[in-house]
């Protein structure tokens, strides 16, 4: 997102050696599959309001982000329970770290 801190830092990066990719996610946990967690959707969380905390409380999860964080990883199993838009960005750096002439 323009303007964000992770932007400024990708943008203050200059190597050959280093691929900055993004994910359209508004947080790494978009990114698990609503179904391998138990829910049907991530909800939507009104702008301005933490993402995380919002959503601990719209599905009613203790609002402890740490633990909500170990439940998600347990959840996934499988790639089949990430979504495919993080799954191509993870390809797309495996591809730079193992392109010919790569140390």
């Amino acid at each position: 997102m323009a303007g964000s801190k992770e932007t400024r830092i990708a943008a203050s990066v200059r190597s050959p050696d280093v691929l900055i990719v993004g994910h359209p996610f508004i947080d790494i946990w978009a990114a698990v599959r609503p179904s391998a967690v138990g829910i049907a959707a991530w909800p939507d969380v009104p702008r301005g309001q933490p993402w995380k905390e919002g959503v601990l409380r719209a599905i009613g999860w203790p609002p402890e982000v740490p633990a909500a964080w170990q439940r998600i990883l347990r959840s996934v199993t499988s790639y089949a329970d990430l979504e495919p838009e993080l799954l191509g960005r993870v390809e797309e750096l495996i591809d730079f770290v193992t392109m010919a002439g790569s140390a």
